[in-house]
């Protein structure tokens, strides 16, 4: 199964081979007593939670240093894929089920992340600022821009301004009506040729 992320990301070390394999054998573990992942969906794992996370990576290379906060993480997701692609960026995964985030822990944990914290609670109860936020579905974008403005560091580090990067799916032309002069839209399907990501897109905001 590991075999579709070295498709797109032939250069991983041994150890990043290591810990994305190792997430096959955990999250369905965990998934079988909280249902961390749809039921129905963990059989497609690698393709629609771990490899849909790494469009981020497609999109932005992170540089060593950065710190990234993944807004409504649930199960680590795209935050913990994106820790084992960046071990030199820190990643801070935020969620308000408790439940989520303790298979979060447990799962960096075994397979070695020193590069992730989380935090259970609400977006208005985080302290610190980032580089990036990201996030994955959580919320309408004109929503969550104002509740992760403050959030985002004013100095930058990377090739791109700091902000929001979004992972969404479908038709979002009402969502992005009012920031559609400052969103950058790219099709997941110019990455990965799955039939899963015909819809997807990462959606890039500086704020």
């Amino acid at each position: 199964m590991i075999d579709v992320i070295l498709k797109y990301f032939p250069t991983l070390s041994d150890t990043q081979k290591q810990q994305f394999a190792e997430l096959g054998v955990l999250y369905p573990d965990w998934n079988s007593k909280i249902n961390v992942i749809s039921r129905k969906d963990i059989d497609n794992l690698y393709v629609n939670h771990i490899l849909h996370s790494l469009a981020i990576a497609k999109f932005i290379d992170f540089k060593a240093g950065s710190s990234i906060i993944d807004m409504g993480t649930g199960g680590g997701f795209p935050g913990v894929p994106l820790a084992v692609m960046f071990p030199e960026v820190k990643f801070h995964l935020v969620d308000r089920i408790g439940k989520k985030l303790k298979v979060v822990d447990d799962i960096a944990s075994k397979i070695g992340l020193t590069n992730v914290t989380t935090q259970h609670g609400d977006i208005k109860e985080v302290k610190g600022t980032f580089d990036f936020v990201v996030s994955r579905a959580v919320m309408d974008i004109n929503e969550l821009i104002p509740l992760v403005r403050r959030l985002v560091k004013r100095q930058c580090i990377n090739a791109m301004p700091n902000g929001l990067i979004c992972l969404k799916g479908g038709n979002l032309e009402g969502e992005l009506h009012k920031v559609k002069s400052q969103a950058l839209v790219e099709e997941l399907s110019s990455y990965f040729n799955e039939e899963f990501f015909a819809t997807k897109k990462v959606i890039y905001l500086p704020l």
